[in-house]
């Protein structure tokens, strides 16, 4: 198992300035892993609830008188499956002394908690916490974490087959068990398809209309479906950027399946030579190097864009940190090119630089704050913002 020091560094930081601390992350992501890393070094008393076992809800049954008397570190897995635990939280976080320190584990994105959360604003902190990612994994892992995505037991099976086999079976319990388990109603079959459809959407701009149609339901319907694969971090939604430059931009968002071992599960991509055949062989890339990249920056969803106009200028991600603008081109090419659309962006967007990731071996200046960037020296020229 590769270590997470960046991430149990930053959740045992994150617990000593607030009570509640919750861990957020698709299955399988490695949330309890990482939580019984951070309880190993915690000073005792630790206490682990598992609210998939039924002998842990059944001590729960009166959370109040189950906790109250408690110190130390409490851990609450799939904290989602008991909502009616955030109030009797926030009474237990505002004791004077704060004689525990609560981490709680969930499947679902801070949004579909809220509802649940909201009594504990000011008083809970969040962590996302994503695959394996190029930094953990090293450079010479590259091919296999982008073939078998970051799910730990998916890029840790003994092989190509058996790791596929498993993201099979991840896609099949996530929309038969998980997505009813957190109480949605959607028909599995529904979502899907719809998921696999998205597959074949991978990177490029979301189009309401077009799914809809193929559903036979209205745009409001497929946008609830995506917003329910989006706050299950299966899905990454690009916002975008939009501001007044004279042009009329693009006002859509752009979609990546999250993890590229679940979009070559979507699209019985198997092996790398499978992948290489592959149509969506450039757009997977794309979404990868896209994650790698946000991982290696340290920033948060809300800092990451992408931008286009309808005259054909366009930037793959545009991260936005203290009024400073990065900008990103992502190219599967051994020797990527200056395009106008890149000085277009540079100019309109105020860019501080641009950087074209490619997969060749080296990082070159290309033009005044243009440089192409190996993703395979990712983490040797580029630095974290933070």
């Amino acid at each position: 198992m590769f270590p997470r020091k960046r991430h149990y560094q930053e959740v045992t930081a994150l617990l000593r300035r607030a009570p509640v601390v919750a861990i957020l992350g698709a299955r399988q992501v490695g949330k309890t892993t990482l939580a019984h890393a951070v309880a190993r070094r915690w000073p005792k008393p630790v206490r682990f609830f598992d609210l998939e076992d039924p002998a842990e809800l059944a001590l729960l049954q009166d959370p109040m008188l189950a906790l109250r008397d408690r110190k130390g570190l409490i851990v609450l897995d799939e904290v989602q499956r008991r909502p009616d635990l955030f109030p009797v939280l926030r009474v237990l976080a505002d004791r004077p002394t704060r004689p525990a320190r609560f981490l709680v584990l969930g499947s679902a994105s801070p949004e579909m908690l809220r509802q649940s959360s909201e009594s504990l604003a000011g008083r809970i902190a969040f962590h996302e916490l994503s695959g394996f990612s190029l930094e953990e994994v090293g450079a010479e892992r590259l091919d296999a974490l982008w073939l078998r995505g970051g799910l730990p037991p998916s890029l840790l099976a003994r092989s190509n087959r058996k790791s596929f086999d498993w993201r099979r079976d991840f896609v099949r319990t996530f929309l038969e068990r998980d997505l009813p388990g957190l109480g949605v109603t959607i028909p599995s079959a529904t979502l899907g398809r719809f998921w696999g459809m998205l597959a074949h959407y991978h990177g490029q701009i979301w189009n309401a209309s077009e799914f809809a149609r193929s559903f036979g339901v209205s745009d409001m319907t497929v946008r609830r479906y995506l917003d329910l694969l989006a706050s299950t971090f299966v899905v990454r939604r690009l916002s975008p950027w939009w501001e007044n430059v004279g042009k009329r931009q693009v006002k859509s968002p752009k979609l990546y399946i999250a993890d590229s071992g679940l979009l070559h599960a979507l699209l019985s991509i198997e092996s790398r030579e499978g992948l290489e055949r592959n149509p969506k062989v450039g757009a997977s890339w794309e979404g990868f190097g896209v994650e790698s990249v946000l991982d290696r920056l340290r920033v948060r969803r809300e800092e990451c864009y992408f931008w286009a106009t309808h005259g054909g200028a366009e930037l793959d991600l545009l991260v936005v940190r203290d009024q400073k603008r990065f900008g990103f081109e992502f190219k599967r090419t051994v020797a990527p090119v200056v395009t106008p659309s890149m000085h277009v962006a540079l100019a309109d967007l105020r860019l501080q630089r641009l950087d074209v990731v490619h997969a060749g071996d080296s990082t070159f200046p290309m033009a005044p704050r243009i440089r192409a960037l190996a993703l395979s020296r990712l983490l040797k020229d580029l630095k974290p913002l933070g």
